[in-house]
Parts: C-alpha cells; structure tokens; sequence
C-alpha cells in the first residue's frame, strides 16, 4: 500500500461498536471484493469493500472477517480468514498478509487460512441462530455485477436454510457516516493532497492546455504524495462541456476566454475527498462569468452553515433551493413570474441548479448516511451547488468537504483551497 500505517484502534473501535448493535446469539459475516476481469489475463486494479476494510484494516483481496460477540470460544469472537501465502506469491504479486501482520493491521488475535473457513464456520454454525449478511442498500446503488459478497451470500443461505438473517447493512449506514478523529484525519490527508494538486494546475492552465493534459497534472501530484489517484473519475470540463453534470471524456482542447470546471479530488487510504473549482482559462474572469461566480460561492458559503446537529436533509435542501432562487433573481436568470408559477415538486431553480448540493462523504465518494435521520456531529459532507447556462457558454460549479461540529459552523476540509475569484485570478497570474 501507499498510504502509511493506519492505527489499529480505529478498527478495533468499529468492530466494537458493529457488535454492540448485534442480536444475541448471531454471527457476521464480512467479504472482499473480487479482483474483476477485462479481458485475456488482464485485470481491474484491486479495490477492498470498504466495510471489511472499516472494521478490519485489510486491504487484500480474498479475505472473509467473521464476528461472533457471544462465542462460547474467546478466540472466535473475532475471526480473519486470509488467503494462504507462499513463495511462489510472493515472487509474482508480492507478498500477503502474515497471521503476524495481520493482527498488526487489525487487531484481530485469530487468523486461519482461507482453506479453513467452510469447517470453522460449520462449528461456528452450531453455536448461532442468526446470520447477518452484507446486502448493498446505499440509496444510489445500481449494482449489476454479482459480487463475492454476494456469492457467499447464496452459498451460505443454501448451506444454513433453518437459521435466521438480519442486515448488517442498517447498522453500518449508522456507523460509517459518523466519523472517528483517525477517520477525519485520513479525510484531511486526502483534501491536503488536493490542494497541492488544485495550486500545481493553477499555474499550468492557458489557452491551448489540452483537458488530459490537466488530468496528467493532477495525477501526477496525488501519486507523488501516496494516493492511489483520484478518488473518482475526473471532470475537467471547459467551456460548455461543464453543463454536462458527468462529463469525464477530458478530450478538448481549452479556449481563451472560457470557463473549465475542475470536479477532481485525491483519495487516501481509501479515505476520498471531493473538490471542485471553476476557473478561468486565460487568467481572467469576465464581468459576467465573476458574477455568476461569487453568485455560486455565496450558496456555498450560506448554504454550509446549515449543517448543522438536528437538520433533516430534505429541509436542508429546501433552504438551500430558497438561496439560490434568491442568486438566480439577481443575476437576471429567473423573474419574479418565473418564481411565482414554479412546480413545487421541480423549482425554478432547477432550470439552472438540476442536482443535490450535499452528500455524505468517506470511505466511499457518496458515503453511508441515512437521509431520513438528522445530521449529526463529525458527519462529513460536501457542499457543492451550481449554476450551469449552456446558452451563455459555461457553467460554475464550487465544491467543499466540511465536518459537522456539534455546534457553531462546520469546519471546512478544504479551506486552504484557493475559492474567492480574486484570489484565483491572483494565483493564475503569479510570474
């Protein structure tokens, strides 16, 4: 791994907690994901499932934790089952996990070898009356692709029909989008890493920069710093190709004159972070395009102090809809008319403001959280509205990454990143 070692107790912490949650008498069950093809022998750079990795630390493929609080047997409280090692691996895809590293990660005392799991588990079968299993309930979930997960899942319901199954899916939305001090200070790594790479474009932005040619930069200043790369797939879209909300082809070349709205952002120890800026292509914003500009950034600054303990996500966004309104009014972009004859269920607003401004942030981009359930202190999230005018040539959009404080304003994960318009403008011409 790149990433430095992550201290042991904050695994120890969420396996702890995800216990404290279970029913009597029941066992849970964790997988990796698989390692997954494209063609011939080629395969997808391995991505651990980030629930095993949250309440493990392990960070390799093929690799099962088991948690059985009530136990008869102390040492099966707590189980990791590991791929097998040997020579032969070590000289092709480097070495695994030891038993010894492996609690050196985790915490865990008892590792056997994958081999063994069926004939552990059968013992441990015989000692539980409930099962719970990992089903993928993220509400923006589209999963097509079976998982290992849910392999195992088949195969174990098949193998135990008389035993009772709960989610632990419900448990760990709870969990996971309250964030541990380690947590947020992996989240802060990974914002840190995205400044640098934010202030190194800055200087390497011009008429005639290629969108790729952005991308190469930043990927090469979150590599140099350990992250794995962007924590998504980058938007580097200039001119009116920062209207498409998903653009990612980064195939243009950038004009003068033009707006190139930049949604890129480092990962860290699988901890994302998320940022977007928009910034001129010649150095300079115009009249028009500043306007727009501080429009989006006073959303963005009034619509953070909502979050706040207590706020439920839906109102959240109401009042959020009701400032933009106001920016939208004021920029000529809506009327008085326009206001008073929308659709309740589809605002006016989102003529030019079509998406979200905030989700939960983490292990995963668009991380676990409850939207049903009021926010809570050290939640993470993303503020990021927009305002997009395909018939003027561009769109803006501004982006941070801000921790809920139990009380007075969230604390900005990004707030050494360069936002206010004149501060851009004075970085882009820096000799």
């Amino acid at each position: 791994m790149k990433y430095n070692t992550i201290d042991t107790r904050l695994f120890i912490k969420n396996r702890r907690n995800f216990m404290d949650q279970m029913k009597p008498s029941s066992l849970a069950v964790f997988n990796s994901n698989d390692i997954y093809p494209i063609s011939a022998d080629s395969t997808m750079p391995f991505e651990q499932h980030r629930d095993i990795f949250y309440l493990s630390g392990v960070d390799q493929e093929e690799s099962v934790l088991v948690l059985f609080p009530d136990s008869p047997k102390e040492q099966h409280r707590e189980i990791l089952f590991l791929k097998e090692t040997n020579d032969h691996i070590a000289v092709w895809e480097g070495e695994k996990l030891t038993k010894k590293s492996a609690f050196k990660t985790s915490g865990i005392k008892t590792v056997y070898w994958l081999k063994d799991l069926e004939k552990i588990l059968f013992e441990l079968s015989t000692q539980c009356n409930t099962f719970y299993i990992n089903t993928n309930e993220h509400y923006r979930a589209t999963t097509e692709t079976e998982t290992r997960e849910d392999r195992f899942t088949k195969w174990l319901l098949a193998k135990y029909p008389a035993h009772s199954v709960a989610k632990s899916n419900p448990i760990l939305q709870q969990l996971r989008s309250v964030k541990d001090k380690i947590e947020l200070d992996l989240i802060q790594k990974a914002c840190d890493i995205t400044e640098k790479g934010f202030r190194r474009v800055l200087s390497f932005i011009n008429p005639g920069v290629w969108e790729f040619e952005i991308e190469a930069e930043l990927a090469h200043e979150f590599l140099r710093n350990r992250s794995k790369g962007f924590a998504y797939t980058p938007i580097i879209a200039s001119g009116n190709n920062a209207n498409v909300l998903h653009y990612i082809e980064n195939n243009q070349q950038c004009k003068s004159g033009d707006l190139i709205l930049l949604d890129v952002a480092a990962e860290y120890a699988n901890y994302k972070s998320d940022l977007t800026r928009t910034v001129p292509v010649s150095g300079r914003f115009t009249d028009r395009q500043k306007a727009v500009y501080n429009a989006v950034n006073s959303v963005k600054k009034e619509a953070t102090k909502l979050l706040v303990p207590g706020t439920l996500w839906a109102e959240y966004h109401v009042e959020v809809g009701k400032l933009m309104t106001s920016q939208l009014l004021g920029l000529g972009l809506l009327d008085k008319a326009d206001v008073q004859s929308e659709d309740k269920d589809w605002p006016a607003y989102k003529r030019y403001f079509m998406h979200g401004t905030s989700h939960h942030i983490g292990l995963d981009t668009h991380d676990y959280g409850l939207l049903h359930e009021p926010i809570q202190a050290n939640m993470v999230f993303t503020v990021e509205p927009g305002i997009y005018i395909p018939k003027e040539g561009f769109g803006v959009r501004l982006e941070d990454d801000v921790v809920v404080q139990p009380s007075g304003e969230p604390f900005n994960l990004m707030g050494n990143v360069p936002v206010e318009a004149d501060e851009i403008e004075e970085l882009m011409n820096k000799d």
